[in-house]
């Protein structure tokens, strides 16, 4: 197994990386948005009124 950030070997107390650094790395990049999926806007359609209950979701 190798570290996401920078491909050395994993060091067991920082699995799954191989550092306190890469570590940090990776929680910066998800403070800031790094690994955010994208998506399309919700069309104003979709959205419920102010106070309006939201619509039931099928699963």
């Amino acid at each position: 197994m190798t570290c996401p950030v920078c491909g050395k070997a994993v060091v067991a107390a920082y699995r799954p990386f191989c550092s306190r650094r890469c570590a940090d790395v990776d929680l910066g990049r998800w403070l800031t948005g790094g690994y955010a999926i994208p998506a399309e806007p919700a069309e104003e359609a979709d959205l419920p009124e102010p106070g309006e209950d939201p619509p039931a979701r099928r699963h």
